[in-house]
């Protein structure tokens, strides 16, 4: 026996005025599943459609701002928005479809930037600067000053006569974005608070890739790690203030980790006065000049792990003069050096492998085809605390140069192996003159501030 309702004439008319009326009624737009925000406002809600130039413009602010004090994330469509002079308001969270959602600057002056903003989430947008004229005012592309929580994501920014991205006195993450065509860097971070930049494709881009500054030297802690940064130029000049893959600029406690950086005019990785700074398992190939630089102005520096494959120089942790000093230069491979740099040599000497000057332990790395020296280590009497333990040097014209001028302090040279050193495996260097014999044997007994113990030459 079965129990159900009876369905009648009447019953079936009524639930069919019912359907109806609630096809009928007005509704609100929601984006479903593409936008990656459950409930997100749909543009179409305020007339902002693809396709529209003037006034799109002042749609798509009236859109940010409607949707900041509802506290909704907005959902763009697939399509061109051409747009110009947008102001982020306190809150934004927009989205759109990856590759299909572009935002189109139309070269009035200024694109997009926030100041002060509580949260700003960016993702899935390509954001198009065309290469179009920016105003004397503007940094980049787009511009956030102090805004605590930055959220960029799966962005797709391109074609900025200046900077790509500027974020500044700002925090939070910037992920998985591919950042192309600036005029001058793809990503500068200045005065961060607490910044993670990773896995980030940064390429073609006019004077650097990833640029962690700040005005005064100070606590930064910026993670930079896992990403992908090729093709920077210097087209600005100079000899290593531009060209540079990830640059660390004043900024201390930054760690520069598993990063792929390939074909930069100047260095893959370049820190100047960052202190408590880590560079470690990243992979350079083809640097214009030194491959991984830590120099003026640091205390604490760890290189580790990394592999370099062309340069002009390897590794250096220099600039004693300037107050550079305390490091760690462990487990690293390079090789295929060359002897020439992007600048005329003015007592700048390239084809040397890994360099170092005071309170620094340079151990168990492995040097291979430095048409110059293998090793480095101090500078006329820049040479204080240095260790040198367990390295293997191959294909050098000198395996490693000591300083030996008056003045010079204390080496430790112990139980390193040098093959194929044309012009010896261990030297002593007045500057850039070789002024004695091979010293592999610890014949350095007029050098009392050299200690030359086990090393091995063939």
């Amino acid at each position: 026996m079965t129990t159900g309702t009876a369905w009648t004439r009447r019953t079936l008319l009524t639930g069919s005025a019912a359907a109806l009326a609630v096809a009928a009624s007005p509704r609100r737009v929601f984006a479903q599943d593409a936008s990656g925000f459950r409930g997100a406002l749909n543009s179409e809600e305020f007339g902002v459609r693809p396709g529209a130039v003037d006034p799109a413009s002042r749609a798509f602010q009236a859109m940010l701002d409607a949707a900041a004090k509802r506290d909704a994330p907005l959902f763009l469509p697939p399509g061109r928005y051409e747009i110009s002079d947008i102001t982020l308001p306190e809150t934004v969270r927009l989205s759109g479809v990856p590759g299909a959602t572009q935002l189109v600057y139309t070269g009035l002056g200024r694109f997009m930037q926030a100041e002060g903003s509580k949260r700003i989430t960016l993702s899935g947008l390509t954001i198009d600067g065309a290469n179009r004229w920016l105003g004397d005012d503007q940094t980049a592309l787009v511009t956030l000053r102090n805004c605590p929580e930055v959220d960029i994501s799966g962005v797709e920014l391109r074609g900025s006569p200046k900077f790509g991205l500027w974020v500044e006195r700002s925090g939070g993450r910037i992920a998985d974005n591919a950042l192309s065509g600036a005029g001058e860097s793809g990503l500068y971070a200045v005065e961060s608070t607490g910044l993670q930049i990773t896995g980030n494709h940064v390429f073609d881009c006019g004077n650097g890739g990833i640029l962690v500054h700040r005005w005064s030297k100070g606590a930064d802690n910026t993670i930079v790690t896992g990403n992908r940064v090729e093709r920077i130029a210097a087209k600005s000049g100079g000899t290593g203030e531009n060209g540079n893959g990830v640059n660390v600029f004043r900024a201390d406690g930054v760690m520069v980790s598993n990063n792929h950086v390939s074909n930069c005019a100047f260095s893959a990785i370049r820190s100047n006065a960052g202190s408590n700074v880590q560079i470690l398992g990243n992979q350079c190939l083809a640097s214009g000049e030194m491959a991984i630089y830590s120099e003026f102005g640091f205390e604490g520096a760890i290189i580790a792990m990394n592999q370099i494959d062309g340069a002009a120089n390897g590794i250096a942790v220099v600039n004693f003069n300037e107050g550079g000093r305390l490091g760690v230069v462990s487990g690293n491979i390079v090789r295929n050096l060359r002897p020439e740099g992007p600048y005329v040599q003015d007592g700048q000497y390239f084809g040397i492998g890994i360099s170092a000057e005071a309170e620094t332990t340079v151990t168990g790395n492995v040097i291979e085809n430095a048409p110059l020296w293998g090793l480095q280590i101090g500078w006329g009497p820049y040479l204080r605390n240095v260790s040198v333990t367990g390295n293997i040097i191959r294909r050098a014209g000198v395996g490693c140069a000591v300083s030996v001028v008056e003045g010079a302090g204390s080496a430790l040279i112990q139980s390193n192996q040098f093959f194929e050193t044309k012009g010896a495996a261990i030297a002593g260097f007045r500057w850039a003159e070789k002024v004695t014999d091979d010293l592999v044997q610890g014949s350095g007994e007029s050098f009392p501030h050299l200690s030359l113990l086990g090393n091995q030459a063939a």
